[in-house]
């Protein structure tokens, strides 16, 4: 028996900033439990440059990705799939064997309207939001 980490799949519609910010959480607090990977189903041309200001504040360094598509994943085994938006859900494949699936809807920060700052304090409450409910992930998975 292996203690192979678990394989999760964060997916949304444009992978820059909710799936993205996903990712690298649950990869820094996983603790090499996990091994989380983010799709697109409609990739943006960049990752969202407050998604990586975001996780710098935290300590993260997210520099050089690059946002990907979903096309091949579904031919990949996952232990789990989150889709963190609605439009993601609706263009969810399907997926072999069994995954365990979740739904996280969260607005799209990027999506926020008004002065830098209030642009920046969405990509934080976002990734505070997606922290949370991360650690409560890796408290079930024990």
């Amino acid at each position: 028996m292996t203690n192979a980490p678990l394989r999760v799949l964060f997916l949304c519609t444009g992978n820059s900033a909710r799936s993205q910010i996903a990712e690298a959480l649950l990869n820094q607090k996983g603790q090499g439990r996990f091994h989380a990977e983010s799709a697109g189903s409609r990739p943006a041309p960049r990752v969202n440059s407050l998604a990586i200001e975001a996780l710098g504040d935290i300590g993260i360094v997210w520099k050089g990705r690059t946002p990907r598509g979903i096309g091949g994943l579904e031919r990949e085994q996952w232990d789990i799939v989150v889709t963190v938006c609605d439009n993601a859900r609706e263009a969810c494949p399907v997926f072999p064997g069994q995954p365990t699936f979740a739904h996280w809807s969260l607005a799209d920060p990027a999506e926020v309207q008004g002065s830098e700052e209030e642009r920046k304090r969405a990509f934080e409450e976002t990734r505070d939001l997606l922290a949370h409910r991360i650690d409560q992930l890796i408290s079930t998975v024990r």
